[in-house]
């Protein structure tokens, strides 16, 4: 695969994977209730969502927008960012330090 093709490459990188059509997902905040719902149904291939602090968050470069964690999630809370912008720094901490897709 090419650059940022696998989750490895892309965790390396840090960038999407060029070839996802949709935009990655979010979530907002103030209506998350942290059920981690959504956590528990992202593809491992993906591994996009992640307990950030007290947030639970999308690494938009992770995400391929593929939709698995919108159905669980019980207070419709997640939806597309098409005018996303690059995760902060220490959002990327998770995926090195305590990766639960990785278990």
């Amino acid at each position: 695969m090419g650059a940022a093709g696998t989750r490895d490459e892309r965790l390396a990188s840090r960038e999407r994977n060029p070839k996802w059509k949709n935009p990655p997902l979010m979530i907002d905040m103030s209506i998350c209730i942290n059920c981690d719902a959504c956590l528990r149904h992202c593809p491992p291939q993906f591994g996009a969502i992640f307990n950030h602090g007290i947030d639970v968050v999308i690494v938009p470069e992770l995400c391929s927008g593929c939709d698995k964690c919108l159905d669980p999630c019980p207070v419709d809370c997640i939806h597309p960012d098409p005018e996303w912008s690059p995760a902060p720094a220490e959002w990327w901490d998770e995926p090195a330090t305590d990766d639960p897709y990785r278990r």
